[in-house]
């Protein structure tokens, strides 16, 4: 089926409408890096958690630039960054977290990881033609 001119104005549109938010998003996270790096210069020490939160933001900037550069996300990159916002939930705040939480955050941690080498499993074992 051919698509018409509306079809054709609407897809031009929402491709727009995706760079805009891709540009605000990428801003977004420099500010963010930025804000981060001069928290750590105030403390005058690097925690754990800032380093977490720092790679936290190069995987955001890291997953932008493979979908400008591709015009294509892969499923790893979000599953990547829950991973690293679990483990720094699950650092700083160790001395709150009951022995239940930590077990649940630690399985949702291995869950993650399991879903990545699944993906990667699937994507070797059956990779994409150039059709798809």
């Amino acid at each position: 089926m051919k698509p018409n001119k509306f079809s054709k104005l609407t897809q031009q549109s929402l491709t727009l409408v995706g760079q805009i938010v891709l540009i605000v998003i990428a801003v977004s996270t420099i500010f963010a890096v930025l804000q981060e790096i001069s928290h750590i210069w105030e403390a005058g020490a690097i925690a754990v958690g800032d380093l977490l939160m720092l790679f936290l933001y190069l995987e955001v900037m890291s997953m932008l630039n493979h979908y400008l550069g591709s015009g294509n996300l892969p499923v790893r990159y979000p599953l990547y960054i829950g991973i690293i916002a679990l483990a720094r939930f699950l650092v700083l705040d160790i001395k709150e977290i009951d022995a239940f939480k930590m077990f649940a955050l630690s399985g949702s941690i291995l869950l993650i990881a399991i879903a990545i080498l699944i993906v990667r499993y699937g994507h070797v074992r059956f990779p994409y033609s150039e059709d798809n």
